[in-house]
C-alpha cells in the first residue's frame, strides 16, 4: 500500500545524490504498489522543509526542481494511498506537527483512535490542516517532544498510545541527523550501509544501495542515523537481536528490462520464478522447508488444514485443497482471510493452518494467522518476501524466492504460491507416510519438469496476444473449469478485472446449469479451461460437453486443453494448446494464456497495466 523512505547519510557532499534525491529515488522503487500522492521531507541548515503534491510523483520532482540545495543529513519520504480524506496536496504525506510545525511524520496504516486524539490534541492547542488519521500522530510526537526532549522517547510514547496498524517514520528540526521510526502490525526494514544507513517499507526503496538489511520487530522503535542504527521495544527495552539478512536480488531485477509493463516481463519470468520456488528442496532424498518450528509428531496429528489466503493468494489456496487432500487424505479447507476469524472458525491444537501472502504483511492473512495462534493452531507460511510480518509470526515457513513482482496484478507470485503448495502437500505426505519415497520423488521429477513446460507456452504466446487485441472492445468474459481448471478459472477472471476493468466471472463448469448460463449470449466469449484426457476420463468429457452447453447457446469458445485433444476441436472457436502434464499439475501452465491475454488485452485499450485504477500491491490494513 503506502511507500515509505526513510535516509540517513552524508549524501548531501554530493549535490547529485542529496538526501532528498535519494528518497525521491527510493519512491520510484516503491511507484509498484499503487498511490495516489507523494511528498518529502528533509532537515536543512536546523530548518524542517516540507514538499508534498497529489498525483504522481512526477508532481513532486516538478515540485522540487529549482529548490535551493540541501546540505542537511536525513530525509523521509512517502507515497499515499488514500483511506482518510481524499487525495490531496494538504492530505499528502508527511503531515507536518508541533505548535511551529518542527516536525514531519509520515505514515502507513490505519490509525483507529485517531478521532480521540486529534479532540485532546485540538483543547491542548495543536492546528489541524488535513483530513487524515496521520496527523494525529505527528502532533502526538510533536507534544511527548516538549515533554522529552529526545525524539527516540518521544516516538516510543506516542506509539504506545496509538491503537491500530501503523509504521511511522518521524524527522525533527533539533535532531538533524536523525530518522526514527516504529511499527506496529505494518511493514518496516532497515538498511544497513556503509556510513548510511536506511529505511523503507519494502527492500525495494534501497536495494540499489545496499543488500544488507535488518528486521525491525512488532511494537518496536528504531533510531537510524548515519553510522549507528539503535532499537527498543515499546516498553523502552533495549533490542540486540534484530535479525540481519541478505536481499537475494538486484536492482536490476526490478526494472521492466525491454518490456513494455512489469506485468508482461514478470508473466515471462516464470518458467525461472517455478524453477527457484522448486531448486533445492531435495537434501538426501527428503524434502524440506526454509524454517520448521514443528515437530513432525504434531503434523501427524493434524486432522484438519485450512488454507487462509486473500484475493489471488486465495485461488492458489483453491490449487492446495486439491493437491493436499489428494496426496495427504486430509480434510481441507480454503477461508478467504478476512471471513475467516469472524465466522467463529472451528480451529484446535490438531488444526494445520496455511498463510499464502505475496508480500508477507497482507493485513487480512496476519489477523487471521494471529486467531489461528491463538486458537492453539500451528501455522505454515508461504511467503515470498524474507523478514516480512507473516512468516516471523508463524511457526514453519516456505519462501518462493521468485524475485521482486513489481505489478500489482500478481502472475509470476502466484504460480509460486502454486509450486510451493505442492511441495507443502509432498512435504506432509512425506511427513505423515502416505506416499513413499519413490513416489514423491516421482512426482518431483514431473514437477521439475514444468518450468521447461511454462517456457513453451510462454514461446507461443502470439495466438493468445493476437486474440485479446481483436478482443479489446469485449465488455464481458466469461471462464469455466473443473478440478484445478476451476481456481484457473477464477484467476483468469480476476485479472482480467484487475487490469482490464471489464465484466468477468469464473465458475466451475458443472454449476454452468445451475443458473451461470443464463449470461450466455450470441457472441458471449467463454473461456474453458478443459483437464487432461489422460486423467480422470469422466471428467474431460463433461467438460467437452460443457463446451457444446455454451455453443449451442451461441458462446465463442475459446478452449485450452492438452496437445493432441482432438476432442475438443469439433467445438471449439480457438484452442490454445498447452503441454502435456498430470491434472494437478495442468494449474501452473493453463493459467498462463489468461494472464497473457489480460495484459494484452488491457494494453490495447490503453490502460495502466502496472498500476490498476484503486489496488495497490500489499493491502496493509483491514
Amino acid at each position: 500500500m503506502c511507500g515509505i523512505v526513510g535516509y540517513a547519510g552524508p549524501r548531501a557532499q554530493a549535490p547529485s545524490s542529496r538526501p532528498v534525491d535519494v528518497a525521491l529515488q527510493g519512491l520510484a522503487r516503491l511507484e509498484y504498489r499503487g498511490y495516489d500522492s507523494a511528498g518529502v521531507a528533509v532537515i536543512d541548515d536546523g530548518s524542517l522543509r516540507v514538499t508534498k503534491r497529489a498525483g504522481k510523483l512526477a508532481n513532486l520532482r516538478e515540485a522540487l526542481e529549482g529548490g535551493a540545495e540541501t546540505t542537511g543529513q536525513v530525509s523521509i519520504a512517502h507515497t499515499r494511498w488514500a483511506t482518510h480524506g481524499g487525495p490531496t496536496d494538504v492530505n499528502a504525506h508527511p503531515h507536518q506537527g508541533g505548535r511551529q510545525g518542527e516536525i514531519a511524520v509520515v505514515h502507513n496504516g490505519i490509525i483507529e483512535n485517531f478521532a480521540g486524539l486529534r479532540a485532546e490534541l485540538e483543547a491542548d492547542g495543536f492546528s489541524f490542516l488535513s483530513e487524515t488519521d496521520s496527523e494525529a500522530a505527528a502532533h502526538l510526537v510533536a507534544r511527548e517532544m516538549e515533554g522529552v526532549g529526545d525524539l527516540t522517547e518521544a516516538m516510543r510514547r506516542a506509539a504506545a498510545s496509538l491503537e491500530g496498524a501503523f509504521t511511522l517514520l518521524a524527522v525533527h528540526q533539533d535532531a538533524p541527523d536523525t530518522v526514527v521510526a516504529a511499527r506496529r502490525n505494518s511493514p518496516l526494514v532497515v538498511g544497513l550501509g556503509e556510513g548510511e544507513n536506511f529505511l523503507g517499507s519494502d527492500v525495494a526503496a534501497f536495494v540499489d544501495s545496499t543488500k544488507e538489511a535488518l528486521e525491525i520487530g512488532q511494537d518496536q522503535v528504531v533510531t537510524v542515523a548515519a553510522d549507528e542504527v539503535r532499537i527498543i521495544d515499546f516498553d523502552g527495552t533495549e533490542v540486540t537481536d534484530a535479525k540481519r539478512y541478505t536481499i537475494e536480488w538486484d536492482a536490476a531485477a526490478a526494472q521492466k528490462g525491454g518490456y513494455d509493463s512489469f506485468m508482461a516481463k514478470e508473466i515471462h519470468e516464470q518458467a525461472g520464478a517455478v524453477a527457484d520456488t522448486l531448486l533445492g528442496r531435495l537434501e538426501n532424498g527428503s524434502l524440506k522447508l526454509d524454517e520448521m518450528d514443528i515437530d513432525p509428531s504434531v503434523l501427524r496429528s493434524i486432522d484438519k488444514i485450512v488454507v487462509v489466503a486473500c484475493g489471488t493468494a486465495a485461488n492458489a489456496g483453491a490449487v492446495a485443497k486439491y493437491a493436499i487432500e489428494h496426496w495427504c487424505r486430509i480434510p481441507t479447507e480454503v477461508e478467504l482471510a478476512h471471513e475467516f476469524r469472524y465466522r467463529d472458525p472451528v480451529v484446535t491444537e490438531k488444526t494445520l493452518v496455511v498463510a499464502i501472502s505475496q508480500s508477507g504483511e497482507t493485513m487480512d492473512t496476519l489477523m487471521a494467522v494471529r486467531h489461528a495462534r491463538e486458537q492453539g493452531a500451528k501455522v505454515i507460511a508461504l511467503c515470498n518476501t524474507r523478514g516480512s510480518t507473516i512468516p516471523r509470526e508463524s511457526d514453519a515457513a516456505l519462501y518462493l524466492h521468485v524475485g521482486p513482482e513489481i505489478a500489482v496484478a500478481s502472475t509470476k507470485a502466484y504460480l509460486g504460491q502454486i509450486a510451493a503448495c505442492y511441495l507443502l502437500g509432498l512435504f506432509l505426505a512425506q511427513t505423515r507416510g502416505n506416499l513413499y519415497p519413490d513416489e514423491i520423488a516421482a512426482l518431483m521429477g514431473d514437477l521439475e519438469q514444468i518450468p521447461d513446460q511454462i517456457q513453451q507456452v510462454l514461446d507461443s504466446s502470439a495466438q493468445v496476444e493476437k486474440l485479446a487485441q481483436d478482443m479489446k472492445d469485449v465488455s464481458s468474459v466469461l471462464f469455466l473449469g473443473r478440478h484445478v481448471g476451476y481456481p484457473t478459472a477464477m484467476e483468469g477472471a480476476l485479472k482480467l478485472k484487475e487490469i482490464a476493468y471489464i465484466h468477468a466471472e469464473g465458475f466451475a463448469a458443472g454449476e454452468l446449469k445451475h443458473g451461470p448460463i443464463a449470461l450466455v449470449e450470441e457472441g458471449q466469449p467463454v473461456f474453458v479451461i478443459v483437464p487432461s484426457p489422460n486423467g480422470r476420463h469422466s471428467l474431460h468429457s463433461k467438460v467437452v460437453s460443457n463446451i457444446q452447453e455454451v455453443r449451442a447457446r451461441g458462446a465463442r469458445t475459446l478452449v485450452i486443453a492438452e496437445e493432441g485433444d482432438e476432442a475438443v476441436l469439433p467445438y471449439a472457436d480457438e484452442v490454445i494448446w498447452v503441454p502435456a502434464t498430470r491434472t494437478l499439475f495442468a494449474a501452473l501452465l493453463t493459467v498462463i494464456p489468461l494472464q497473457i491475454f489480460s495484459c494484452e488485452l488491457a494494453t490495447a485499450k490503453g490502460l495502466d497495466v502496472d498500476q490498476p485504477r484503486n489496488l495497490a500491491k500489499s493491502v496493509t490494513v483491514e
